[in-house]
């Protein structure tokens, strides 16, 4: 039997992951680790442990060092963003076991959203303005002030004035100014694969969000955008899977963001046929890969459950 260290197992995103290997009945011992216990992830692993927080660096390296040792880990799937980034640029040797991620390039470029910005630039796609807060005030509004590095929708604004932007830039380090983009009612997360041998499969969601996570979604098809997350996974030399966000505007696809990670949707698009996860796992392993053609125009949803671990019974 293999073992399997996922990390962030309090999230949704890794605890996605764990209910995918589950239910693909691979026959994996999964190990979790998340920087604290007050959540559910303990729920969904064989093995839980506490470990350092990721930016702690060295003390986080030597702490998942521990672990692969401890469990005699074979492969780490990394479920943050900071966490593929730290993971990925370790030395094999160093750790002795596979480490999920969707290549080099990929990763040096899109754990920074204003890098992935202008690198979309150059290769001639037309993108949203976007400059550093620190640098300079927005001309236009109503616009976004975000992160420019990992948090997902934790950090996100929409700025009307420019009381607003100078209040967030000076409240928020590391962030950028980007602009809104029109109409934001066709917002599509897209997850794009790609194979070892360059085939490149892409699954286009318009979606709703609530509370910053995918609520909704409806699987579409639009030519162009097909063909843009195609030329962009090519550019990136993408080795496994990532998402694309977009919006598609008046003038075309506008991508704002590329998560180097599989995203908080990727139980749901297992659940249709889109098994990036089980193919990028697959690949790596030198095995055969199986697609499914996805119908248009299915539809998926969110849901939520709860579970009680401790019942007091003093009065």
């Amino acid at each position: 039997m293999k073992n399997y260290l996922v990390t962030g197992v309090g999230g949704d995103i890794a605890q996605g992951i764990i209910r995918i290997i589950r239910e693909s009945d691979l026959g994996i011992n999964i190990i979790g680790c998340d920087i604290n216990n007050k959540n559910a992830g303990s729920l969904f692993v064989d093995k839980f442990k506490l470990v350092n927080p990721a930016k702690e660096g060295k003390r986080y390296i030597k702490t998942i060092k521990a672990l692969t040792i401890e469990f005699d880990v074979d492969v780490i799937i990394p479920s943050t963003e900071s966490e593929v980034e730290i993971l990925s640029n370790i030395d094999k040797s160093y750790l002795d076991c596979m480490v999920i991620n969707p290549g080099k390039k990929v990763i040096d470029i899109c754990t920074n959203k204003y890098k992935t910005n202008s690198f979309l630039r150059s290769i001639g796609l037309k993108v949203p303005w976007t400059n550093y807060s620190s640098d300079k005030y927005p001309d236009n509004y109503p616009c976004i002030f975000k992160a420019n590095k990992g948090t997902g929708s934790k950090l996100l604004f929409v700025v009307d004035n420019i009381k607003e932007a100078e209040y967030l830039a000076k409240k928020y380090k590391n962030t950028i100014f980007q602009e809104l983009l029109l109409p934001d009612d066709y917002e599509v997360t897209c997850a794009v694969f790609r194979k070892k041998d360059g085939q490149i499969r892409v699954l286009q969601m318009k979606r709703k969000l609530t509370g910053g996570f995918t609520s909704w979604a409806k699987v579409i098809y639009d030519a162009e955008i097909e063909n843009t997350c195609k030329y962009v996974a090519k550019e990136l030399n993408l080795e496994g899977s990532m998402n694309i966000q977009l919006r598609k505007t008046n003038n075309g696809p506008r991508i704002f963001e590329i998560n180097p990670r599989f995203s908080s949707t990727v139980y749901m698009r297992h659940l249709i046929g889109f098994e990036d996860f089980i193919w990028s796992i697959k690949d790596i392993m030198g095995e055969k890969l199986k697609f499914t053609d996805i119908a248009i125009g299915t539809e998926l949803v969110r849901t939520q459950g709860a579970k009680v671990l401790k019942v007091n019974t003093k009065n």
